[in-house]
């Protein structure tokens, strides 16, 4: 009956069954998980688990620091909780995420990159140290995120190591719903959700280039979801890939995510 109770208590509060789901993932994660002292220690256990496996994600994680972005444990393989019911994804999650956008960050051509729900800022100069360096300054990686307080954390952020990619405009951070996207600059030859979608945003789908891909986890909160591929050839056509299954946070509102709608 404790656990019928519990279970009750859990669907009714987003807030506790976020809480508790993130706690009881690292809790075993962290039983399984190697203590890297630096970021090198880092991008060598995703080398050998084989979750990194080319060069250019390779040297892009090496430039980005995670202690930059997050300061407890930060070379650990896990998610982490960074206030406002979100979480800094697991360091292989980004690797993939890098791995899967690779041929459209290294096409040739400047690009424009399109990250939503940017938390802490990890992935933009990420993002932007895949492309090569010729087409750096050209291109414009854009970090969203609707809580205004975490676009001022990732400036913050990113100002350590990459404060004038910030001036130069190649990183530009908005406060904006992330399922609307960010029209201004569209459209993006690579666009990152890093909440989970129930369906995939006919926005988004509009904003994304010819010939790009979009990478979106899609289910519902607390059910099965998984992390697709998505992308758009040169006539417009749309194709789906399931890549994996994971578990995200929601792509909601920002009431639903603060728990202060009525």
């Amino acid at each position: 009956m404790k656990l019928i109770t519990l279970s009750q208590k859990i669907k009714r509060s987003n807030t506790l069954q976020n809480q508790l789901v993130f706690l009881l993932q690292k809790n075993f994660i962290m039983s399984n998980k190697r203590h890297n002292k630096s970021q090198k220690e880092l991008v060598e256990e995703l080398i050998q688990r084989g979750t990194i496996k080319t060069q250019e994600v390779e040297l892009a994680m090496l430039s980005v620091d995670r202690s930059d972005f997050i300061n407890k444990d930060p070379y650990l393989d896990i998610p982490q909780q960074i206030g406002y019911n979100v979480t800094i994804s697991a360091p292989h999650m980004h690797a993939f995420s890098l791995s899967y956008l690779q041929r459209h960050l290294i096409s040739g051509k400047p690009v424009r990159v399109l990250d939503i729900g940017c938390g802490t800022g990890y992935l933009c100069p990420a993002f932007l140290k895949m492309i090569p360096v010729q087409f750096q300054q050209q291109s414009t990686i854009v970090g969203i995120d609707h809580v205004k307080d975490l676009v001022q954390l990732s400036d913050r952020n990113i100002r350590k190591s990459f404060s004038q990619e910030l001036d130069k405009k190649q990183i530009i951070l908005v406060t904006g719903d992330g399922r609307e996207g960010y029209q201004q600059l569209a459209p993006y030859d690579a666009i990152h959700v890093g909440a989970a979608a129930e369906k995939i945003p006919e926005a988004l789908l509009q904003q994304l280039n010819f010939g790009g891909r979009m990478l979106i986890p899609v289910g519902k909160h607390g059910g099965e979801q998984e992390f697709l591929a998505i992308d758009k050839d040169l006539q417009g056509k749309i194709t789906q890939t399931r890549l994996f299954g994971v578990s995200y946070v929601p792509l909601t509102s920002i009431q639903k995510q603060l728990g202060t709608q009525k």
